[in-house]
């Protein structure tokens, strides 16, 4: 099976876990009288985190669908994570 299917796929599904996540955000800062600045920070240090990895395996030599997963993988990651945690309302 051609490896770029899965891909396509995975990306699909974090386009919408995304979306999601921005969803609950504005909420999040919508619904509240004083800015959350914490979850503001939170979002900054984890997009640069992120963009660190895939840097590093970028550099390290990784190409073609397996640098695709692994990007996938980085941000695929923390935005289940705070899908969840979103979700639950922290």
């Amino acid at each position: 099976m051609n490896p770029w299917f899965a891909i396509a796929r995975d990306a699909a599904r974090l386009a919408m876990d995304s979306q999601a996540v921005m969803a609950m955000r504005l909420a999040r800062f919508a619904r509240s009288a004083k800015f959350d600045w914490a979850e503001a920070r939170r979002m900054t240090s984890e997009k640069v985190y992120a963009l660190a990895q895939v840097q590093l395996a970028l550099m390290s030599g990784k190409h073609g669908p397996t640098l695709a997963r692994k990007t996938i993988g980085v941000y695929g990651k923390r935005v289940r994570a705070n899908r969840r945690r979103l979700s639950r309302g922290q």
